[in-house]
């Protein structure tokens, strides 16, 4: 069969080396790609979001079954448009991406359906957001309402920085359209973990949890990013949280979704934090994480292609989803200076230096082809992943492999997974 992937990052490079393990691929093709993506399929010159153009290759290539990676063009319902084509394709529907691509229609669905959350209120004026913080305890969280390339988040320690976070969003645009509305929330203290879950409307399976670390510093500090790097399994979300997440977070949230006439078909990522009285949603998204796909997915022994076929057929509940006992760590090699200003256009040396290693990974984030030369293309640049028999094997082989690649202005977070060291 063809396949088609949209997107061009390190979670898209994870999505296609999972797919060129299944028998049933013969060609694989992304739209627009990388560099890296490039190694295992073939880069097709359309953006993510050129959503008729998409469809049109699609047709045109007879494709057999395309699977959107990004978040921006299923929350502008690429999904409706390859239907309406009679094209097969695995995400939810414009009107089920809305769960995250609104933090407001997310919050109140979860206030409706009893589901674990922080207490919130929503705002689309910046002057009655700002007098509600009066009778805010601090810290509290500020939320842009739409999309935000991760970015749309600030955890403010006082009034003052409340207030300025405020004119950041709603007055100073600096997230765009996303922040017409803000969600003003109560800070919840915890582990943080993510758990990537299969759905076809009805049947939800968990995959196995992750943990990501988005501040751009160690300890935790500097500017939220879209993903430093991540561990899986999180250690911290033991089978009692599990069984408390299934039962009353992933399913409630698929049947709420039904419930709302916005059948959920595809990934729902639910970010969670594990708090003194019990697990709560932190948000939710509509499709793989990244960086969490680049330590899931290499662990995940089923074929990504029946569970994707079986999500798109409604017939997830006959699918049995295995992944690996081992752990993966992956660690983002940045451009210095994101999420803010940085240089593109470095050389890349030591990718070959990956070849033939069967618990190596280098996805490729922002990357580009140039005069025969792979080079910096964006801020994360790639995503070195290691699979080891636990944790701190994984930690160490990862944290190795860094080492194995060069390229001007290098930066990466030097503590991605430390916390495991608490535990084992």
């Amino acid at each position: 069969m063809k396949v088609l992937i949209v997107g061009s990052g390190g979670r898209e490079h994870a999505i296609a080396v999972s797919v060129a393990k299944s028998p049933k691929v013969d060609k694989i093709y992304c739209a627009p790609g990388n560099a890296g993506i490039a190694s295992v399929a073939e880069c097709v010159d359309i953006k993510a979001m050129e959503l008729e153009k998409l469809a049109d290759f699609a047709k045109e290539n007879n494709i057999d079954l395309t699977i959107v990676g990004m978040d921006d063009p299923l929350v502008a319902g690429i999904v409706d448009v390859f239907e309406e084509r009679g094209l097969r394709v695995f995400g939810p529907r414009k009107n089920a991406a809305i769960i995250e691509g609104s933090k407001v229609f997310s919050k109140n669905l979860m206030k409706k359906y009893n589901i674990p959350t922080a207490a919130y209120e929503t705002f689309d004026n910046p002057e009655a957001a700002a007098e509600y913080l009066e009778k805010c305890s601090y810290p509290i969280v500020l939320k842009a309402d739409g999309l935000a390339l991760g970015k749309g988040v600030l955890i403010c320690n006082d009034h003052d920085e409340a207030a300025k976070g405020i004119k950041t969003i709603m007055q100073d645009k600096q997230f765009g359209s996303a922040g017409d509305r803000i969600v003003i929330e109560e800070f919840l203290t915890g582990r943080e973990v993510s758990v990537l879950c299969y759905c076809d409307g009805k049947t939800i399976k968990p995959m196995t949890s992750a943990q990501d670390h988005k501040r751009a510093k160690d300890n935790d500090e500097g500017l939220n990013t879209g993903g430093m790097g991540t561990f899986s399994p999180s250690p911290f979300y033991d089978d009692e949280a599990r069984e408390f997440c299934e039962k009353y977070v992933f399913q409630p949230t698929i049947d709420a979704m039904a419930e709302e006439g916005r059948e959920f078909k595809g990934i729902l990522f639910v970010g969670l934090i594990l708090t003194e009285s019990g697990p709560k949603v932190l948000e939710y998204n509509a499709r793989f994480g990244d960086p969490e796909a680049q330590v899931v997915l290499p662990r995940m022994k089923t074929d990504i292609i029946d569970v994707v076929e079986a999500c798109i057929d409604g017939r997830l509940d006959e699918t049995e989803l295995e992944f690996e006992d081992n752990a993966a760590v992956c660690v983002i090699l940045a451009s210095d200076g994101y999420p803010e200003k940085y240089e593109k256009g470095k050389v890349i040396s030591g990718l070959e230096k990956f070849d033939g290693k069967d618990d190596y990974y280098v996805f490729h984030s922002g990357t580009a082809e140039k005069d025969g030369n792979i080079v910096t293309n964006g801020g994360r640049v790639l995503g070195v992943t290691a699979k080891g028999g636990t944790l701190k094997e994984a930690r160490k082989k990862a944290y190795e492999a860094t080492e194995w690649i060069g390229f001007e202005n290098k930066y990466m977070r030097n503590d991605i997974g430390k916390a495991i060291n608490e535990v084992e």
